[in-house]
């Protein structure tokens, strides 16, 4: 007897592309095959502006990844996507591109993992095209509450933290759009989710958000994002101090380098001042900034500076030069790499000025014995236990972050007692046979089921 089939959608592929969303949905996938109940399919979707491939065999618009025969990329072509309401303006790629995909590969589960750049009308078209098949969809952001990229930042003033979304607040944060057109976008998004038998939800924060938003409680879940069992921790029990930083993730303003490059940089200038007053009063200075004699240093992993606005691109590349004792600029990195970059360093700095939910960046951190030094807000605080397995600092506070730095690194024991402190990781083997009983029980009931808080 064939295996029910499982089909995953998601907006983008990791090896076109990294990101934490992309990074988990094929991690999923791989553990849904390794399990064995399911067959799994992957259709992520491809073309500009994510990325610039173009088809590889014209006249369909799928191509299989890395030859899997179970993975495609889904080609939208140069139709143009309304980004308010999240859709395609050409209905023809879901009535028949989407709906010859759907009948071709007849799945028995759809789970959506993003719908961005491919519109809340895959969902209906799903219904429309297997109407007895459950739908799942795990929310990885808040686009669908905030036409601001998904961050919940408001326009109007810089940095502030939007905890609720208004026809009329939203309106604020974009006066080119009428609050009746921002009412009927969440009326539309909302429409389309109706259309969902259960939500995945990686965080309480985020599970919260979306029920303020409108979702009924009883369909969304909450369920962490499992990762692959990677390498135990490395570098424990070393008598050293603790005082190499790491960041890992996109450069962007949402992911807050630029707060660690000037933590960084009020850090150096502390350290001169401190040297130049030692001098005048004839003292030997101390070498560092930390009590214990520890100069922190950060290395910086991420990717895709050059695609971000030209005043961030000037303030990050003006800050690294500011700051080039003290940082290291290591570049875009691999999953593969994971091993020998985290033993490289003790802390990892979380530094987002969003919300977040539940970064992937954490559990690897966690997962290598790395405490974490996060912003005190959403999903990280949630996920980070400040004084437990990690520190905060007040959420775009670059003298607070120098300050909880400097604590980190000159405070000595605090490393080792933070790492004791550090959660088991949820592996994808324990997720994916909660997602695949879920599967199971959506299947028996033939039809929409209510989840499970």
């Amino acid at each position: 007897m064939p295996k029910p089939k499982v089909l995953y959608v998601c907006h983008n592929h990791p090896s076109v592309r990294p990101g934490g969303a992309e990074a988990y949905a094929l991690e999923l996938y791989h553990g849904v095959r390794e399990h064995g109940a399911f067959e799994p399919f992957l259709v992520a979707r491809a073309g500009p502006p994510m990325s610039d491939r173009t088809l590889s065999h014209p006249g369909t618009a799928l191509t299989t990844i890395a030859g899997d025969p179970n993975q495609y990329f889904l080609y939208t072509g140069d139709r143009p996507f309304d980004y308010l309401n999240g859709t395609m303006t050409g209905k023809d790629f879901y009535t028949r591109v989407v709906a010859n995909l759907l009948s071709a590969l007849r799945p028995d589960i759809v789970h959506f993992q993003h719908t961005v750049h491919l519109g809340f009308d895959f969902i209906r078209q799903v219904r429309n095209t297997l109407p007895g098949v459950p739908i799942v969809y795990t929310l990885h952001e808040y686009l669908p509450i905030c036409h601001r990229h998904g961050q919940m930042l408001r326009t109007v003033n810089g940095q502030e933290l939007c905890d609720h979304e208004s026809p009329r607040r939203c309106h604020e944060c974009f006066p080119d759009v009428s609050p009746q057109a921002f009412f009927l976008r969440k009326r539309f998004a909302l429409s389309h989710f109706a259309e969902v038998d259960v939500f995945l939800a990686p965080s309480h924060f985020l599970r919260d958000r979306y029920i303020a938003w409108g979702i009924p409680a009883e369909k969304i879940r909450f369920e962490d994002n499992g990762r692959q069992a990677i390498a135990p921790p490395a570098g424990a029990g070393e008598e050293r101090p603790r005082n190499r930083l790491g960041f890992f993730g996109q450069i962007n303003y949402y992911k807050g380098l630029h707060v660690v490059l000037r933590a960084m940089k009020i850090i150096a200038e502390r350290r001169r001042r401190s040297r130049a007053l030692a001098r005048g009063r004839g003292r030997q200075a101390a070498p560092s900034a930390g009590a214990n004699g520890a100069r922190p240093h950060l290395w910086v992993h991420g990717a895709s500076l050059d695609l971000q606005p030209g005043a961030l691109q000037e303030e990050i590349r003006g800050l690294l030069d500011d700051t080039k004792q003290d940082v290291t600029m290591v570049g875009k990195y691999s999953h593969a790499d994971l091993p020998g970059l985290m033993a490289n360093v003790d802390w990892v700095i979380v530094p987002s000025i969003w919300w977040e939910n539940a970064p992937l960046v954490i559990q690897e951190a966690f997962a290598f014995g790395r405490p974490v030094i996060c912003s005190n807000i959403g999903g990280m605080a949630e996920k980070v236990g400040d004084g437990v397995n990690g520190l905060h600092f007040r959420v775009g506070d670059a003298d607070h972050l120098a300050d909880t730095v400097t604590r980190a690194v000159g405070s000595p024991g605090l490393w080792d007692r933070l790492r004791e402190g550090i959660p088991r990781v949820y592996e994808m083997a324990d997720h994916v046979a909660s997602v695949t009983r879920m599967y199971h029980a959506l299947i028996a009931a033939n039809g929409p089921r209510m989840a499970t808080a």
